[in-house]
Parts: structure tokens; C-alpha cells; sequence
């Protein structure tokens, strides 16, 4: 009883713009990515300039995938999740052929990681897309795109048929509300009216992909990708319990979309007192209740809680929340909540009726290296441990879980920030937030920690 299911995935998740670098290397394109060196925009910033930063180079994964790759398997890592960079394929995004160049470079990383029994688990888009279609398109404003994506997503699905059986759509689909140019390639200070338009256009672009993908991989799972932002009521006011409800239906329409097929109620009604007019066309809907996503899969790092007294509210790193006095925080000010990730994984399951992944769970940390040159991050097993617990409980409750992968087994830049300095793997990289390092690997103490988990498949954890 103190085990994951026996067929679980144990492994770790990366994205291909916060590892990879070589930004500009074999006809690679633009990315909405790296026009971001400092990580995502402010709100009132309404231009972006393309500068060189330390995503750039990243920690040079386009090189070193091997050596990566090899301490992920001695890990014991079954599964990788990692993206395809869409700029590589199609590097302006609405080209007729794709660039051999880059569908190349991921038969070798495909290739690779069949070497070592590691399952890929592949995101078509993560965090970024061609910049040029947000110069040429404005971004996911155009219905073009649904096509343009459409067409990354063949060309990728038949050439990785054989290669890849689990697959995803888009990360983090939800973000767009908060950073709109990162999610659907709108400036921030975008109004309502065009990033629900926006996210409009990429929902039936999901709902075709997701149809595609059963078509040309039929022994293939494909999922969508939310960011589990759980609200609990700040207390037990009706009105905060209602304000709760409301700010987590901001996120399950994704997610209601994306499984159920329809435009959810309390949606429709946001719409009409908004003002907020969806252009369709006749068969969008039609499109969109024709596909169903196989798993639902997240990111958790932390919850909130949500007041009807809009004086309760505090800035976040990306979303702002109600702080909850009953929890600690992270360096970065995350709120620190393993059993809500076990009522996120209930409540999720009770929704939909359908398998989770819980794609993404870590923590970021200004990592030192001690006196003789380890890292000793107790504070990352401690986090890990007891969020690890919590999901399987949610098991023993019921809950049929897929897998588990980290965010970050290996440092790379923050998207967020572009940062080195907040550190997530159980490698560490020698990069620094000025660009400095010899991106030297090194095993810390959560290395071996991880391993003992996958090892005996969770029954090392301490409960």
C-alpha cells in the first residue's frame, strides 16, 4: 500500500527554450521565447525588443543531451517530458515545408532516450512560438494560426509516430490570462475582449490536434496541460467561498473545454455581463465537441486563497493571491502546500473521470555549495517528499494517476525571471545569472534521494 501503481512514470520535465540554447543554430527561428531575456513581460510593457540573454545559451542541452540524458536514466527516470521548440520545424511558423534540420535533431534526442528506456512525453508548445507570426499574424488573434498549428502538429505526428506515444497540446494553457504575450503572443496590456478571442482560436486549434493526433498515432494518449491554481475561500464567508469559485473557474474553463467539449455556463454568463463577443465560425463549436483529451495533466506548486475583499489581494510571481497564514512560502514567495495537491488531485479526478499527470512539481531554491563542494538540499527532498506523500493518497482515495514528473531534475533558466539563480534540478549546472559557469553537471544530495523514490517506486518515502 505504500506504493505507485506498478506501470507508473517516474521522471522529470524540461522545455525545450529554458534548456536547450542555441537559439539561433541550424535555421532555428524566433521564438516569442527569445524575445524574452529577462523572462516574461510586465503588464504595462506594450513593445518587445529582441536582446541577447542568458536563454541564449541556457545550459546547452542542444549539446549535452547525451551526458543529460545519462543522468536522468541513472536516476532511473522511465519517462522525459520535454518540448519540441516549433521554431525549429517551422521557424517562421507559416512556411509550406518544415526545416529537416530541426525534425533531425529530435530523431537524435528521440533515439536517445529509446537507448535508455525512457519514454518521451512531448509537448507541441511550451511557452513559445514563432515570433514572426506575431509580427505577421498578431499572434493568436489570427484564425490562421489554428492551421499553422495545425501543421506543426502533422508534420511532427508523422514523423515521430513510431517514437513518441504520449503527447500534449499546449503548457499551461490557462497562463494566457496572466501573461498574455507568453500564452497566445499578445501584448500584455491586451484588454479582455482579445486574449479570450485569442485563447478561442488555440482551443480549436487543441481540439483539431487532438483528433489529428488520434488519427495518424492511434496507439498514442493525448492530453492537455493546466496550471493547478487551487483557491480555497480566505474564510468561511459565503461571499469568499463564492469568490473562491469564481477565481477557480477562471482556470477549469480550459479544462472543461478541452474534456467536455462545450463552453461551460458560468462562461458564457461571464461573457455577456463582460461584454465579450467570441467570433466563431459555424463548425468551431462543432470542432471542439468532436475531441476529447485522453488525461488531464498540471503543474502544482502552490495554492491560494481567494477574498471577497479585494484589500486581502497580494502581488505574486505571476498570479496574485490571498496569502494563507497557515503556510509557509518558498525564496520566490510561493506558498508551500503538499495536501493541496492531494484535494487539487480529488477534486480534478471528481470533475473529469479521467487518468492525471502531475507534469510539473518542484521547487525553485538559491541552491550553495558547502565546504566540500556539495550541495546539500535537504529543503528540496523535504518539499518533494511530502508532495509525493500527499499523491499517494490521493492514489489510496482513488485517484488513477499516470505519473510523476519534476519540474527541473536538471537547473535551467527560469521562465519566469530568467534567472539561473532559482534552481530546481537534482543536477546542478554551473550557469549563472550573468551568463558565467563552465555548465560543469553535478549530482546534488537529491540525486540519490530521487533515484531511492523511483527505485522502489515511492515506498522510501517518509510519511
Amino acid at each position: 500500500m505504500n506504493t505507485f501503481p506498478s506501470d507508473f512514470l517516474w521522471g522529470g520535465a524540461i522545455a525545450a527554450n529554458q534548456v536547450e540554447g542555441a537559439f539561433d543554430y541550424d535555421k532555428k527561428g524566433l521564438s516569442t521565447s527569445d524575445m524574452l531575456p529577462n523572462g516574461i513581460l510586465s503588464p504595462h510593457q506594450t513593445r518587445v525588443e529582441r536582446t541577447s540573454g542568458i536563454k541564449d545559451v541556457a545550459i546547452d542541452f542542444y549539446h549535452r543531451y547525451p551526458e543529460d540524458i545519462q543522468l536522468f536514466k541513472e536516476m532511473g527516470f522511465n519517462c522525459l517530458r520535454l518540448s519540441i521548440a516549433w521554431t525549429r520545424i517551422y521557424p517562421n511558423g507559416d512556411e509550406e515545408e518544415p526545416n529537416e534540420a530541426g525534425l533531425a535533431y529530435y530523431d537524435k534526442i528521440f533515439d536517445e532516450l529509446a537507448a535508455h528506456n525512457i519514454q518521451p512525453f512531448v509537448t507541441l508548445s511550451h511557452y513559445e512560438m514563432p515570433y514572426a507570426l506575431v509580427e505577421n499574424y498578431d499572434g493568436w488573434a489570427s484564425r490562421k494560426l489554428i492551421g499553422f498549428f495545425e501543421r506543426y502538429a502533422n508534420t511532427v505526428f508523422e514523423r515521430y509516430k513510431n517514437k513518441v506515444k504520449l503527447w500534449l497540446t499546449f503548457n499551461e494553457i490557462n497562463m494566457s490570462l496572466h501573461a498574455p504575450f507568453t500564452g497566445v503572443g499578445l501584448q500584455e496590456d491586451a484588454n479582455e475582449q482579445a486574449i479570450y478571442q485569442a485563447i478561442h482560436h488555440q482551443l480549436v486549434a487543441n481540439a483539431k490536434v487532438v483528433n489529428l493526433c488520434h488519427q495518424v498515432i492511434p496507439d498514442a494518449k493525448i492530453g492537455n496541460m493546466l496550471l493547478g491554481a487551487i483557491n480555497y475561500p480566505y474564510t468561511c464567508n459565503p461571499d469568499d467561498v463564492i469568490a473562491a469559485m469564481h477565481e477557480n473557474n477562471k482556470w477549469l474553463f480550459f479544462g472543461d473545454v478541452q474534456t467536455r467539449g462545450q463552453y461551460p455556463g458560468y462562461m458564457k454568463r461571464y461573457f455577456r455581463e463582460q461584454n465579450i463577443h467570441i467570433e466563431m465560425k459555424d463548425d468551431d463549436l462543432v470542432v471542439i465537441a468532436s475531441a476529447s483529451v485522453d488525461f488531464i495533466s498540471f503543474s502544482y506548486y502552490a495554492s491560494g486563497c481567494a477574498s471577497a475583499d479585494p484589500k486581502q489581494k497580494e502581488v505574486g510571481n505571476i498570479v496574485d493571491s490571498v496569502p494563507n497564514p497557515y503556510l509557509e512560502k518558498s525564496q520566490w514567495g510561493w506558498l508551500i502546500d503538499p495536501k493541496g495537491l492531494r484535494i487539487l488531485l480529488n477534486f480534478l479526478h471528481d470533475r473529469y473521470q479521467k487518468p492525471l499527470f502531475i507534469v510539473e512539481n518542484g521547487l525553485g531554491a538559491r541552491d550553495q555549495t558547502n565546504s566540500n563542494g556539495e550541495i546539500q538540499d535537504d529543503y528540496r527532498i523535504d518539499y518533494l517528499n511530502d508532495h509525493l506523500v500527499q499523491a499517494h493518497e490521493a492514489v489510496l482515495d482513488g485517484v488513477e494517476l499516470m505519473g510523476f514528473t519534476s519540474w527541473g531534475p536538471i537547473d535551467l533558466v527560469s521562465n519566469s525571471t530568467a534567472e539561473m539563480s532559482k534552481r530546481y534540478g537534482f543536477i546542478y549546472v554551473d550557469r549563472h545569472d550573468d551568463g558565467n559557469g563552465t555548465l560543469q553537471r553535478k549530482r546534488k544530495k537529491s540525486f540519490k534521494w530521487y533515484q531511492q523514490v523511483i527505485c522502489t517506486n515511492g515506498a522510501s518515502l517518509k510519511r
